[in-house]
């Protein structure tokens, strides 16, 4: 947000200083050089007293009218050749001193002026050029008026431009902030803003959109929580059923297809059980943060697995901390990727952690098939499997590795896919330490 008003900031400013050049040329295009007018204020006496005083004088006086000027005054008057003075000016400058005009020099605090063009004052005047030097003109300080005009029309420009930016400044980071809370999960963040406020069409759309979403979302959340709930209870009615009708059953293959039943019905409840932390997962509200040792939760981590014919690595070292975290979801994240590790595994599965400058980073490692690398992100989309072949004894419903990612972010982390030096699949969780 500060990037976009210090954009702002600096093209006004730019555009100031271009219009300020703009100014400058198009004034000396149209109307001479601004420093030469400036200059010729500066040096108004010294000109009134040349052509009012010393011009006035006749022909064979003219000489002692400008010694008597020489004597009372600080600028040095010199009579020097036509050809010197042509040659001490630019092209442009020659020509209005040939035509009789009063030619200034700002730099060199002087001025030139033929004495006359037909020779009338005294023999080969008509040769020589009048030139004053030591007048009293100071650039410098006409620059710094000039500048103090140009920056008072800034100033005056930028402290108007300021307080309309400050109160569209303010309306957007309010509107950022609800954007935040509401991607955090707060689903009844909304823009308070009085109707005057430059942003408040804006924010209107903005709460109109939040509101929208927010009765979606709580319908969906509804929706599966009922269909959840009244699944289970014919699902325990069937558990129920079926366990008197296996106590009853006497023919073998009666009570295999019984037992394959149940096996069913324990999967659909199962699933069922999924599906509700998946739901659960959708808010930061549910995360329930504090310092934990991570190093023994780790550990903890792979004796809560199902026994199984891999051998388990725990490369843990003890000073990853204690950062802020909900015990229970992360826990639930690492287990799923180790369980995910076993039905994959060939024989090998490593788990490790270690700190990476402000991170941690846990990975899960197999010896197994591994991952192409077109679908390590589609593996984290709910029930999406690899192979849709496998039946899902082995491949599971799809959801273990979506709820791991949900739990990761929650943390403020990240979960991706990667190639493991073992040959299969890694896994590997990004926390902010």
């Amino acid at each position: 947000m500060n990037r976009i008003f210090f954009r702002f900031f600096v093209l006004v400013m730019l555009s100031i200083t271009a219009a300020t050049f703009v100014i400058y040329f198009a004034f000396s295009r149209l109307f001479g050089d601004p420093l030469d007018d400036i200059a010729r204020r500066q040096a108004a006496a010294q000109i009134f007293l040349l052509e009012q005083y010393v011009d006035q004088a006749p022909p064979d006086d003219w000489l002692t009218r400008l010694n008597n000027v020489r004597e009372v005054s600080d600028v040095r008057y010199d009579l020097i050749p036509l050809g010197e003075a042509r040659a001490a000016l630019s092209a442009g400058r020659r020509a209005v001193l040939d035509r009789g005009g009063i030619v200034l020099d700002p730099a060199g605090r002087s001025f030139y002026r033929r004495v006359d063009l037909e020779g009338e004052r005294y023999i080969g005047s008509h040769e020589e050029v009048l030139r004053a030097q030591n007048l009293p003109i100071d650039i410098d300080q006409a620059l710094k008026r000039e500048a103090l005009r140009y920056i008072i029309v800034a100033v005056a420009l930028l402290v108007p431009i300021a307080l309309w930016s400050r109160s569209h400044w303010q309306g957007l980071q309010a509107l950022s902030r609800v954007a935040d809370e509401f991607g955090s999960g707060k689903l009844t963040a909304r823009a308070q803003m009085k109707p005057s406020a430059a942003v408040y069409p804006l924010a209107e759309r903005i709460n109109h959109m939040a509101d929208r979403i927010e009765h979606l979302l709580e319908a969906q959340k509804s929706l599966l929580h009922s269909v959840s709930h009244e699944l289970r209870t014919p699902i325990a009615r069937l558990e129920f059923a079926l366990e008197l009708l296996d106590a009853r059953a006497k023919d073998p293959d009666l009570g295999k297809r019984i037992r394959a039943m149940e096996g069913d019905l324990h999967e659909l409840n199962a699933l069922v059980g999924e599906l509700l932390d998946m739901s659960k997962l959708d808010s930061a509200r549910n995360l329930q943060a504090e310092p934990t040792a991570l190093a023994p939760l780790l550990r903890e981590c792979t004796r809560m697995l199902p026994p199984s014919p891999h051998s388990l690595d725990c490369a843990v070292p003890d000073d990853l901390g204690e950062p802020e975290l909900d015990r229970r979801l992360l826990a639930r994240a690492v287990c799923n990727l180790l369980r995910n590790a076993q039905k994959y595994a060939g024989s090998r599965i490593e788990l490790s952690a270690a700190r990476n400058g402000n991170a941690i980073e846990i990975a899960v490692d197999d010896d197994g098939p591994g991952i192409p690398e077109d679908e390590r992100e589609k593996i984290f989309d709910p029930f999406y499997r690899l192979d849709r072949s496998r039946d899902r004894a082995t491949g599971g419903f799809g959801l273990g590795l979506s709820i791991a990612r949900k739990a990761v972010a929650l943390h403020g982390g990240t979960l991706r896919a990667e190639s493991s030096a073992l040959g299969g699949a890694r896994f590997v969780i990004t926390l902010p330490a």
